[in-house]
């Protein structure tokens, strides 16, 4: 499958419009955002795991990013709620699923393969002194992504002209950027050399960022 492979253009979607899809585990179904690939691919999505669902036991070969949007996230390395943030690595490997249910944002393949760093982090404690109405916090950085979280005051603006991309998705309130009115779930990517003016809307906003990312963009080798 090929959904918005073209990393060379602007992509909006406002995932909350996508109707769920089952996925292969009964109870887990998800939104697809991005996509090269089948059951195997590197992949940006919106899962939501039903009250009681789980997943089988698997291992992370391309590695695994996620955050909770809401509910509880579980596996054996404990419990995840929401507004957690969560890097595992090639060859990680766990057995995920949630009593209470949760949704999160996961993205699949995407990491440089001799990464072995894994970690959760709870994305609000590390929020930096807002400057000009916006905090924001490094959740991760090496040489080909940074990743960072931020809250943005009502009207406020968020900009960024990173090399390799940007990727934003908006956890809560509202932004505009380029013209796009973003709501909670709206997923905005730019391609490379696309600057970044998202403004928050009346209630602010809550924003997760991806930027360098997109030239390494490509199928799971498996």
């Amino acid at each position: 499958m090929d959904l918005n492979s073209d990393f060379t253009t602007r992509v909006v979607v406002r995932a909350d419009d996508l109707e769920w899809q089952a996925s292969p585990m009964k109870g887990v179904d998800r939104r697809m955002l991005d996509r090269i690939g089948g059951e195997v691919a590197r992949a940006t999505t919106i899962v939501r795991y039903a009250p009681g669902s789980h997943f089988s036991a698997h291992t992370h070969t391309g590695g695994e990013e996620f955050i909770v949007l809401d509910g509880v996230f579980q596996d054996e390395h404990g419990d995840f709620p929401a507004g957690t943030y969560v890097r595992n690595p090639p060859t990680s490997k766990h057995t995920p699923g949630s009593e209470p249910g949760c949704t999160i944002f996961v993205k699949l393949w995407q990491f440089d393969m001799d990464d072995r760093t894994q970690f959760r982090k709870t994305m609000a404690d590390e929020l930096a002194a807002p400057v000009n109405g916006v905090a924001t916090a490094t959740l991760h950085a090496d040489a080909r992504e940074t990743v960072t979280y931020s809250h943005l005051e009502a009207g406020a603006t968020l900009t960024s002209e990173a090399d390799g991309g940007i990727e934003i998705l908006v956890i809560d309130g509202t932004v505009e950027a380029g013209g796009d009115v973003l709501p909670k779930n709206g997923w905005l990517r730019l391609p490379e050399g696309d600057t970044l003016t998202a403004t928050a809307g009346d209630a602010g906003a809550k924003v997760w960022m991806k930027s360098g990312h997109l030239p390494f963009a490509k199928a799971p080798a498996v």
